[in-house]
């Protein structure tokens, strides 16, 4: 059994994780499809956000490609492109992370960005400026406008 079906069959068996769900592509195990919800007492609270994940063939010894689908304000998220800054995805990455510990760190990001390696400047530096007000106000309208609200 490869690594990308011992995963399936483990994420099918147990989606314990009420943040966030992981549904595999019908026609490419390579896909999947990421939807988590936004953390508490963050701008993105009460949204679901998509990610596209694409898993390499060399996983799990290389990182998933994992990138927002839906558009989101954030320091460490390309606005225009969804690529995400984080180091487990890129230098830090281990065999030892699954698909579902890979969303997690995505939801920690969400709650506590990183201004100083910012690949969206304006959340950077709105961040930077220690303006939490303008940037709290921004993400939390651009989810408003791109998220799907929780049900």
């Amino acid at each position: 059994m490869t690594a990308k079906t011992r995963e399936y069959k483990e994420i099918s068996r147990s989606q314990a994780d009420e943040a966030i769900e992981l549904l595999p592509d019908e026609r490419n195990i390579l896909l999947w499809k990421g939807l988590i919800k936004g953390p508490q007492e963050s701008p993105y609270e009460g949204h679901i956000f998509e990610l596209g994940i694409k898993v390499p063939d060399s996983y799990p010894l290389a990182p998933p490609a994992v990138h927002f689908v839906t558009k989101i304000f954030h320091p460490n998220v390309h606005f225009k492109t969804g690529e995400i800054c984080l180091d487990i995805l890129k230098t830090s990455w281990s065999p030892a992370w699954t698909l579902q510990a890979v969303c997690r760190a995505v939801l920690a990001l969400l709650s506590a960005p990183a201004p100083d390696s910012p690949l969206n400047c304006d959340a950077g530096n709105l961040l930077r400026a220690q303006d939490m007000r303008g940037y709290s106000s921004m993400a939390r309208m651009y989810a408003v406008e791109h998220a799907k609200a929780c049900s």
